[in-house]
């Protein structure tokens, strides 16, 4: 699987040079969507805790690229847009953590409104604005800084996976109570791993901004940004390391070809395609994967 994944890098890495032009769009806006949907894992795929906040950090950092972006080298944007989206999540954790099952849902999702809301009624009353223009970046600057900050994202997850610490985290969404008699300090492990995972869902936020021209509260906090990696995540699958990834990956290129083919029926078309997986591939494309690898594996035990 590393090396997998060290060939899939290089040929990334090689894509600006051999496929310019809207083929770098489109795979930036997927790493976005693979990000968010890994950085998602890192808290909810392990502690079982439906987590609807991805939108918030993630408009957290766009915003923080609106701001800083005229006074500040790329870079330090990018990096104080995941900070300022870790500090959210963690003061968020350190108030909500304590809460489960659907109420910890509720509040996420109302936390997304709630910011949203207030920048809205803070623009218009206080700054008599609505929304900030955004320092524009050349395509390919995205695309190597969003690449960059997925593979952060990924050895992050590789690394937790495989680390006492990852093990602490699975011992929380399977018994939480058992965890904490364990001598587990499940609070502040799950605070901890929030923040973490905020923090490169507020660094693809902010650059991704600078692709665009102009942002407001509705566009930077789009609800989208919160379902689209649950429903990538529960596609691709989460038994396996690669399954978020897969599902990441195959659902935003459908959702791009979507947009550009049909694009007043796409979000029909995607919901009956998620439908149809999620009834029909249970363990989502790594359980298809899985099938195809025992059958392949079964069918040369036999001939030998």
């Amino acid at each position: 699987m590393p090396g997998l994944f060290l060939i899939v890098l290089l040929l990334l890495a090689a894509l600006p040079v051999y496929r310019p032009g809207y083929k770098v769009i489109l795979v930036s806006s997927i790493l976005m969507y693979v990000i968010l949907t890994v950085s998602w894992v890192i808290f909810s795929g392990t502690t079982g805790y439906l987590s609807l906040a991805p939108a918030a950090f993630f408009g957290v950092g766009m915003y923080t690229a609106a701001v800083l972006g005229m006074a500040l080298p790329l870079p330090v944007v990018v990096v104080l847009g995941g900070l300022a989206s870790s500090c959210l999540a963690f003061l968020v954790g350190a108030v909500t953590l304590r809460l489960r099952g659907i109420y910890f849902a509720i509040f996420t999702f109302g936390l997304v409104e709630f910011i949203k809301n207030l920048l809205l009624w803070w623009e218009i009353e206080r700054t008599g604005t609505r929304g900030r223009f955004v320092v524009l970046v050349d395509n390919n600057t995205i695309y190597y800084v969003m690449l960059a900050i997925l593979v952060m994202t990924v050895l992050t997850a590789y690394f937790i996976r495989r680390s006492r610490y990852g093990l602490a985290l699975q011992s929380i969404g399977e018994d939480e109570e058992a965890a904490v008699h364990a001598g587990i300090n499940v609070t502040a492990l799950k605070i901890v791993t929030f923040a973490i995972s905020a923090v490169f869902m507020g660094a693809a936020g902010a650059i991704w901004a600078t692709q665009l021209t102009y942002i407001d509260p509705y566009i930077a906090f789009n609800l989208n940004y919160s379902f689209m990696p649950v429903l990538m995540a529960i596609f691709g699958g989460i038994g396996q390391p690669y399954g978020p990834i897969l599902g990441a990956a195959v659902v935003a290129y459908l959702r791009e070809i979507l947009i550009t083919e049909f694009p007043y029926q796409y979000m029909l078309l995607l919901g009956i395609i998620l439908l149809v997986a999620i009834l029909f591939l249970p363990n989502g494309l790594v359980g298809l994967v899985e099938r195809a690898r025992r059958r392949a594996f079964g069918g040369q035990r036999a001939n030998t």
